[in-house]
């Protein structure tokens, strides 16, 4: 599509520019370093599955928001929805390859044929961590600590930790289920009291059947609850892996909304922007061979990659996000040109990243000028005095400030 004749990017999906992607991969960097510090390997998956494989999987709903198609082959296949599913085909297709206690970190693309408004798009990102094949609560622990380092060690000032288990919500809030509410819809309603008051909670379950007095009883009972011993020993082992305990917050009340979760939960707060959880995750021990998978437990968090990223600009938490180039290379005179490049060879050999200006017809000025603009922090000027001496000017941008230097002195001073 176009608009005043000039293409446009496809409605619902973005273009980054270099500034933007450089956030982008700096962050999926710095998480990528978290993830590998506790064991867990990368895995990528394609962008297209069989249909078959996607359909069913999510509900009525979400079948209607998977984008489907047929290819030249007549073959019925679909983009990713999620990471979850394709992974359930990787430990189908893959068991015997794979470790028995596998830990697993994928940062792609997925795609969903959803309405776009603000914040939402048809293709984002999602970053996951997962450990398959054990149900000890070692491993939920080490997946909560893994999530709780990942957020420091972006710099976000505080990183609440809100914990619960699936089985605290099913033994306390059974009791007040009629034939006509089941508890997974008395447990949707109960999610909602981190965006609803109390009174609208209890008004909402008025609505779905309950009576007002057994609405705040639900409530009360639920409140009140304490930790189950499988989740006190999942926090012990939280502290123990270093996470601070004011950071873990059991929260009774914390639902997670989907179904297939059967044990521990918890989500990701950061309270100085309160826009939201920053993530999600928990245990499901029976969600791989729901989605036709071998019967393998497994617990894993998906971090809202997006909202990381618009947190850590509105917080500015990193140190910078300039140019990836460190220095450019004049060419001010088409006889100095083998001069130049040679240099620009020099510098890339010692790890210094090298830009070589394009156009020697441009004269330095605008050669200086260009490199202001991209932010370029150094130039070295190649003319005929350093040709004759086998010096090189640097240029200092910031300061304005000019050396001439020898060739060792050029990358010395280049890889402070």
């Amino acid at each position: 599509m176009t608009k005043n004749n000039a293409p446009q990017t496809l409605k619902g999906f973005r273009d980054f520019l270099p500034e933007e992607k450089r956030i982008r991969d700096q962050v999926s960097s710095n998480i990528i370093k978290t993830f590998e510090s506790f064991g867990f390997e990368p895995v990528e998956t394609p962008t297209l599955e069989y249909a078959s494989l996607l359909l069913g999987k999510y509900g009525q709903e979400a079948d209607k928001l998977v984008y489907t198609f047929k290819d030249r082959g007549n073959r019925e296949i679909g983009l990713r929805y999620d990471q979850t599913v394709p992974t359930a085909r990787v430990l189908t297709q893959y068991g015997s390859k794979l470790p028995k206690f596998f830990r697993r970190y994928q940062i792609q693309s997925v795609f969903r044929a959803d309405k776009p408004q603000k914040g939402r798009y048809r293709e984002f990102t999602q970053c996951d961590i997962d450990i398959f094949g054990t149900d000890s609560p070692i491993s939920d622990a080490e997946t909560i600590a893994c999530t709780y380092f990942s957020f420091k060690n972006l710099n976000f000032p505080t990183i609440k930790i809100n914990l619960n288990d699936r089985q605290i919500l099913f033994d306390n809030l059974k009791p007040f289920t009629t034939p006509k509410l089941e508890l997974m819809s008395i447990i949707q309603t109960i999610d909602k009291l981190d965006k609803k008051t109390a009174e609208e909670v209890q008004a909402e379950l008025v609505t779905k059947g309950l009576t007002k007095e057994k609405a705040k009883q639900a409530l009360e009972k639920i409140n009140s609850a304490s930790p189950t011993p499988n989740l006190k020993k999942i926090i012990a082992t939280c502290q123990d892996l270093g996470v601070p305990k004011e950071n873990l917050v059991f929260t009774p009340t914390l639902a997670r909304g989907l179904d297939y979760y059967t044990g521990m939960i918890f989500e990701v707060i950061i309270p100085e922007l309160p826009i939201g959880s920053f993530g999600g995750g928990g245990r499901y021990d029976k969600l791989i061979n729901d989605l036709g998978g071998p019967q393998i437990p497994a617990v894993g968090i998906a971090f809202g990659f997006d909202r990381i990223i618009e947190g850590v600009k509105q917080l500015k938490l990193l140190e910078n996000s300039l140019p990836n180039t460190q220095v450019q290379v004049s060419t001010i005179d088409q006889a100095y040109l083998p001069q130049s490049a040679k240099t620009a060879s020099l510098l890339r050999k010692a790890k210094v990243n090298t830009e070589i200006y394009p156009n020697s017809q441009d004269n330095l000025g605008k050669q200086l000028k260009y490199a202001n603009q991209n932010q370029i922090p150094f130039v070295v000027i190649i003319g005929e005095t350093e040709a004759k001496n086998n010096t090189f000017t640097l240029k200092n941008m910031t300061t304005g400030e000019q050396k001439t230097l020898t060739q060792s002195e050029l990358i010395k001073q280049l890889k402070k």
